[in-house]
């Protein structure tokens, strides 16, 4: 079992989720002797170094060939071995997209899927690095699972639930070093269940990923201007938890949908299609990145220009919820 002390959850936040995932991997080998981890060249990157060093024969790194990457995994799966494969976001989903859809969608072959630093965070390397469009991706391929950890907590929920799961898992990993705390102690995680980290009666935030602390500040902000908001955190996009979103569609004057992803295909396309069968549902407010390619430079940057950082967040939400 892996230990939610203090000291653990510390740590994981100040080294951000991709080492995160390299100090769980460590753990997991431990108990798991059939787990295979699989790189392109990224084991620095991917905090698999001590990793590479203990468990030589759990780990293999392909080199800069993402396709091969899933159809060796594809092929380690149906030996029955638990197989994580791990690169850069864009390449780990669209750079083998094909294979994904075959190897894991149409042949049901078992594999875990990390994408790293997705969203802004490698902004100053241009939209080559950064990945804006691998939630709509992933979650149109039938038998995949798609999730969004709200932080680096969540992202050990992620990486043990995705172990246990029928389908092979797609967990987008977001956010860089010093990676805000949403939660400071153990709690419940189930795929596919969204989790209330605040209620109000006026507006529902859906949000996912860096965006979940994001918003919870913004929520703050929003009380002290008389505008309650109820924030969920939807860490599984797929399959999305429809209970919840007709929940809050039956109660609330405005929906809002923030992700540090475009606009188009990705969480909040994903809420418009339940709400789409809602009679009467309210309105719905989409917080993302616009359908462009159009600036670069720094996270802290990008975050501002794209408007997503709580004060934007909550201006848009006030502004929209007046007209």
């Amino acid at each position: 079992m892996i230990e939610y002390s203090e000291k653990n959850i510390k740590t994981w936040s100040l080294v951000g989720s991709r080492a995160t995932f390299g100090l769980i991997s460590l753990e997991l080998a431990k108990k798991e002797k059939d787990l295979m981890i699989l790189t392109s060249d990224v084991s620095t990157s991917a905090g698999l170094d001590r990793f590479r060093k203990t468990f030589p024969e759990k780990y293999i790194d392909v080199g800069i060939a993402e396709q091969n990457l899933i159809g060796i995994a594809a092929g380690l799966s149906s030996e029955g071995y638990k197989v994580f494969t791990t690169t850069f976001a864009p390449f780990q989903t669209m750079r083998c997209c094909e294979q994904i859809k075959v190897n894991l969608g149409y042949m049901k072959k078992k594999v875990n899927l990390v994408g790293l630093a997705s969203g802004l965070v490698l902004g100053n390397l241009g939209y080559t690095h950064c990945c804006i469009e691998d939630i709509s991706i992933t979650r149109s391929i039938p038998n995949l699972t798609v999730i969004s950890p709200a932080d680096c907590v969540e992202t050990v929920k992620a990486i043990e639930s995705s172990l246990k799961h029928e389908n092979s898992v797609y967990i987008r990993l977001t956010g860089g070093q010093n990676n805000p705390q949403v939660y400071t102690k153990d709690y419940k995680f189930k795929i596919g269940k969204a989790i209330k980290l605040l209620d109000g009666d006026d507006v529902a935030i859906f949000c996912t990923g860096t965006m979940v602390k994001e918003c919870l500040i913004a929520a703050d902000i929003l009380k002290s201007k008389s505008l309650n908001c109820s924030v969920i955190n939807i860490h599984t996009i797929k399959p999305i938890d429809k209970k919840i979103i007709e929940e809050m569609s039956n109660k609330k004057k405005l929906i809002v949908s923030v992700e540090e992803h475009s606009v188009i295909g990705g969480l909040g396309s994903a809420i418009s299609e339940v709400k789409s069968t809602i009679a009467n549902a309210p309105k719905q407010l989409f917080i993302g990145i616009p359908d462009q390619y159009k600036f670069s430079g720094s996270y802290k940057f990008l975050k501002e220009k794209y408007g997503l950082e709580a004060k934007s967040i909550a201006k848009k939400i006030l502004n929209s919820y007046k007209e």
